[in-house]
């Protein structure tokens, strides 16, 4: 692994995951691009994920890696204390799961989309993912987007799994001066984030990992009938709209990261879904908000009529 190109922080969060974490350090070992840096954050790993860390062979040239100690409250906040960490500095960032299994050209992928950008402006890298079952059998994509990424969208969906994000400077800088603050996710926080700001978001319909389907996933491929079935019951339930609210509550406190435009979406949104019925439907339409497929906006319909959003 040679060390030429832009330097990359892999943020990989792990807790018991002794079982497939190995194939994901060697996945991480055989990416095509190199000056990589890997800060590993362990969430009280009762198995013996440490020790296999503490002895797996990076390479010939051998990869740095750092194992820090995690805050234990949730993998939220285990990633965000890593991409908030102030003694991590790279020209991009990607975070990385412990189940998966990269594709070797994963990161130069994303980097050389993120170089063609403006350095100077937030941008983030996002893309499919390959499901496969817990022995590595492939059982189809995920979902393939096709609208725009966008504040509108990101309000109401995340269409970025964080195993798949990598960003560059500037948008690691909004995460760092949001801190550690409580929101849903992680990833669906960064979407959010970029999106607000103005930055740019790359949706790669490329899939770049094998995602890993088991019982301790946290959240799943999102494919198939069961899946949406999951989410338009979701979006029927409060858990839909207390997600929203608490999203909307973090984005409150960073106001002036966000683009003027945006905080007028924003705005519209946040107080129309508290409105009566007529102002609500009217309200949430002006302010533009949207999910990604023709199901997702039906359900959409309904769950605006019923106040689950």
């Amino acid at each position: 692994m040679n060390n030429a190109g832009p330097s990359v922080a892999i943020l990989l969060c792990t807790l018991d995951g002794a079982r497939f974490l190995p194939d994901q350090l060697d996945s991480i070992n055989r990416q095509w691009h190199g000056n990589l840096r890997l800060w590993i954050s362990d969430d009280g790993s009762k198995d013996n994920t440490l020790a296999l860390l503490d002895g797996y062979q990076f390479g010939r040239d051998g990869l740095p890696a750092e194992v820090l100690s995690g805050p234990q409250n949730g993998h939220t906040a285990n990633f965000l204390s890593l991409a908030c960490n102030n003694e991590i500095n790279a020209d991009y960032y990607a975070f990385a799961d412990q189940d998966d299994i990269w594709e070797a050209e994963k990161l130069t992928r994303a980097v050389g989309m993120l170089e063609s950008l403006p350095q100077d402006s937030p941008s983030l890298y996002c893309a499919r993912t390959r499901a496969v079952t817990e022995d590595g059998r492939p059982v189809g994509l995920s979902p393939l987007f096709r609208r725009p990424p966008s504040f509108a969208n990101a309000l109401l969906q995340n269409i970025g799994g964080g195993n798949t994000m990598v960003m560059n400077k500037a948008a690691r800088q909004l995460l760092l001066t949001a801190g550690n603050i409580n929101v849903v996710s992680h990833d669906w926080w960064t979407y959010l984030l970029v999106s607000a700001a103005g930055g740019t978001v790359i949706y790669d319909p490329r899939p770049s990992l094998q995602y890993r389907q088991h019982t301790r996933n946290i959240v799943g491929s999102n494919r198939g009938l069961r899946a949406r079935i999951r989410r338009t019951t979701r979006a029927l339930q409060n858990r839909s709209r207390n997600w929203n609210t608490i999203n909307i509550e973090a984005l409150q406190t960073v106001q002036d990261l966000i683009s003027p435009e945006n905080r007028v979406i924003l705005e519209e949104f946040s107080q129309a879904r508290n409105e009566p019925l007529i102002p609500r439907m009217r309200g949430i339409k002006r302010s533009g908000v949207y999910l990604q497929t023709i199901t997702g906006n039906a359900s959409l319909f309904v769950a605006k009529l019923l106040n689950k959003i």
